[in-house]
């Protein structure tokens, strides 16, 4: 197939672009690069450098693509709550182009990377699809609203559609790795507190009802997320939209991240308490048994892999 991965040249859509040509699709790599990386693009991949307003239209208009693989999006939670305008102008703003232009051009199925802050702070964990989506920041809000306008555009347009909800994805995949200009993730930081001296890793909060006091979050390798997106490509049903989640279902505490970045790297790690941070629920761990039944995905990595992974990008750099 031809397929337009937006947002190719950043950490997860570079390594979906590279399973795709993998798989031997045709990919067109658009991306404004204005948070993802040149030389992270898969060597076959075509670039088109551009936002999706301005460009989408004549990229499809070209003629010939079989479906879209969405992930252009502003993604940093903090900032949605400064620029939270910045957040629906480019999220959702720019996701209406797209879908428009795939309307004019009659391409029928799109993949969209949507996330977990959809569900806010959950009632109950393992978290269903079914569970309300209740988001606490501009965020999730817009990706929960660009998951809404894909319901009204399978219904009103025919588009097949699906949206999948990851929860915290890990580790790397040859070149393609975790470069972000303001890292908040908490694996790629803490191996970058190991390769530092001096620096400490900050546990936000040690009083939280889990086994050990820290948050519990859901952890999933890249690559199996990747494969995901292999499988969703293939399900999307014209006229339908179709949400899953992506999480591996089991959870890991923050001091448990820490120390298997500790095994992996052979370092000490130190690590600093501070208050809990407003709003970090206690526990996040996915539900990932529909797509397991519907697609016939699950995860194949664990944690230490993940970690493992990473690092050697890490390293490389």
């Amino acid at each position: 197939m031809k397929l337009l991965v937006t947002g190719g040249a950043g950490y997860i859509g570079s390594v979906v672009s590279a399973l795709l040509l993998e798989a031997g699709h045709e990919v067109v790599v658009l991306d404004d690069l204005s948070t993802g990386h040149e030389d992270a693009v898969p060597d076959g991949a075509r670039l088109v450098r551009g936002t999706l307003r301005d460009t989408a239209a004549d990229v499809l208009g070209g003629a010939g693509f079989d479906a879209v693989l969405h992930f252009a999006a502003k993604s940093l939670v903090g900032e949605s709550v400064e620029k939270p305008g910045l957040y629906w102008d480019k999220n959702l703003g720019e996701s209406l182009a797209l879908l428009e232009a795939m309307r004019v051009a009659g391409v029928r199925r799109i993949v969209f990377s949507s996330t977990a802050a959809t569900y806010g702070e959950p009632e109950s964990t393992p978290i269903l699809e079914t569970d309300p989506a209740r988001p606490t920041n501009p965020y999730g809000a817009s990706k929960l609203a660009i998951d809404t306008t894909l319901a009204e555009y399978a219904r009103l347009h025919g588009i097949g559609g699906v949206s999948l909800r990851y929860f915290n994805v890990a580790g790397a995949y040859g070149r393609q790795g975790e470069r972000h200009a303001v890292e908040t993730h908490l694996i790629p930081n803490v191996l970058r507190i190991a390769q530092s001296d001096g620096e400490s890793v900050r546990l936000f909060g040690e009083d939280y009802p889990t086994p050990d006091g820290t948050c519990v979050r859901d952890y999933i390798h890249v690559l199996d997320l990747g494969r995901a997106h292999l499988l969703a490509l293939d399900a999307c049903e014209p006229g339908r939209h179709t949400i899953y989640n992506l999480g591996s279902g089991t959870g890991s505490s923050v001091r448990e991240v820490v120390e298997v970045c500790r095994e992996v790297t052979g370092r000490e790690i130190p690590v600093e308490v501070s208050p809990r941070r407003p709003g970090d629920p206690a526990v996040l761990v996915a539900s990932s048994e529909k797509i397991q039944a519907e697609l016939g995905w699950k995860p194949e990595r664990d944690l230490r892999t993940m970690v493992d992974d990473a690092w050697t990008f890490l390293r490389s750099r």
